[in-house]
């Protein structure tokens, strides 16, 4: 009687480990795999009843509208998943999260817009990731960072326009991408895909070239035909310019900044500015060409003490102590962004540079018309700060008194005016 129980005992555990759907025919491979092949079934939705033993599910050709976040539940140890060639247009955040063991995601040919990208973060595992023939308008820059292993990631016949720079990256394993037949807009935003294009060991033709489909005169053309002269990454230069002569504005110092860029297309020109009570960041000029201040774009930002003028220059009326910091300029522009910074000091003693420049050789003393130039310190415009100390002679405070003072509104249209040659 052993034997025979041993056997039923065994019947027993094998029907329960080939748990299976009506709408599926499950079988146990030669490799000890077990597969429920649920393909060609016109179903509608995941079919429950799964064995949690499951390792590969083939679901493709079915009629499956949606994945919600329980679909999948039942079959944590799947390792191939097969969902192509169905209707999925929406996938609930956490449907794959806990599909820690899969390798293969197929989800091609679907009318999926978007996607529950988090959820990649645990399939540390995953080699083969399909989603072509989709309707996918984007992707997040971090989309596949998580993915080590990932061998081959098909997204081409979608709906991207563009991609964000590093999408690839992080993907040490990558040997074929296919991103052919999409609608690229062939701005400088991807002109960093030309240039990853051209170096790396990743096999991206098969199947066709990746066109442009705007702008118009690019139209047609391959992504890696995109002229180099089109895009060029940004230079600044950062100078420092003195009071205008015979002008008072103040009653006291006017600290003016004039940052210099250059590339294509022409860059934004942004401000950071670090002192010891606050960091203010403003985007664009904060002056009117009638020499009003605008609001602040963010109400978080405070920008009252920063005059901001759209040919590159920026001025602080009455520059104090409270003022000093680290004031970086930024170039940007779609091919990339440059910064220099420089970190000014303020002293009104006769000679306050020398003790200075003995405790910090990079320093520098600046005065009258002297400047400084990012890229003469450092080419990168990211190297190292300069201090400047500005030395306010003691007989420009007894002439400040003896001229009356502008008003805002005529010194901020005196600056403009004098500083957008």
């Amino acid at each position: 009687m052993t034997p025979l129980l041993c056997c039923v005992g065994i019947a027993a555990l094998l029907a329960s480990s080939l748990a299976c759907p009506r709408s599926c025919v499950c079988s146990v491979k030669k490799n000890g795999r077990l597969l429920a092949e649920c393909a060609y079934r016109d179903l509608q939705e995941v079919p429950v009843g799964l064995s949690p033993n499951v390792t590969i599910l083939t679901l493709s050709a079915n009629r499956i509208g949606s994945l919600r976040e329980t679909s999948f539940s039942e079959v944590p140890e799947v390792q191939s998943l097969w969902l192509g060639y169905n209707q999925i247009s929406t996938v609930e955040a956490g449907a794959f999260a806990h599909l820690v063991h899969l390798k293969n995601l197929d989800l091609s040919h679907n009318k999926l817009l978007d996607f529950p990208w988090k959820d990649l973060r645990n399939l540390s595992g995953l080699q083969i990731l399909k989603m072509n023939n989709n309707r996918l308008a984007g992707l997040p820059r971090g989309a596949f960072h998580s993915l080590k292993d990932l061998r081959s990631l098909w997204l081409n016949d979608n709906e991207l326009t563009t991609l964000a720079e590093g999408t690839f990256d992080h993907l040490p394993s990558l040997s074929q991408l296919q991103i052919f037949n999409n609608p690229f807009n062939c701005s400088c935003k991807v002109f960093w895909l030309k240039k990853w294009t051209e170096n790396t060991s990743v096999s991206i033709t098969k199947g066709g070239s990746i066109l442009c489909m705007t702008p118009s005169r690019l139209k047609g053309r391959a992504v890696t035909d995109i002229p180099d002269h089109f895009c060029v990454a940004p230079s600044v230069q950062l100078t420092y310019l003195s009071n205008l002569d015979n002008t008072v504005m103040y009653d006291g110092l006017t600290l003016t900044l004039h940052c210099s860029v250059a590339g294509n297309p022409l860059p934004e020109i942004r401000w950071k500015i670090q002192t010891s009570s606050r960091s203010t960041e403003i985007n664009g000029p904060n002056v009117a060409r009638d020499g009003k201040v605008l609001p602040p774009r963010h109400a978080k930002q405070s920008q009252e003490r920063f005059l901001v003028f759209k040919n590159g220059t920026m001025a602080i009326p009455n520059f104090s102590k409270e003022d000093e910091g680290i004031y970086t300029c930024l170039a940007v522009n779609d091919v990339g962004t440059r910064e220099v910074s420089v970190n000014v000091a303020l002293a009104g003693s006769e000679n306050p540079a020398d003790d200075l420049l003995r405790n910090a050789p990079q320093a520098s003393h600046l005065g009258g018309r002297s400047c400084y130039k990012g890229d003469d310190l450092d080419p990168s415009g990211a190297g190292e700060k300069l201090v400047i100390v500005y030395h306010v002679p003691r007989e420009s405070k007894s002439r400040a008194g003896a001229v009356p003072q502008m008003s805002l509104g005529t010194l901020l249209l005196t600056l403009g005016l004098a500083l957008c040659c």
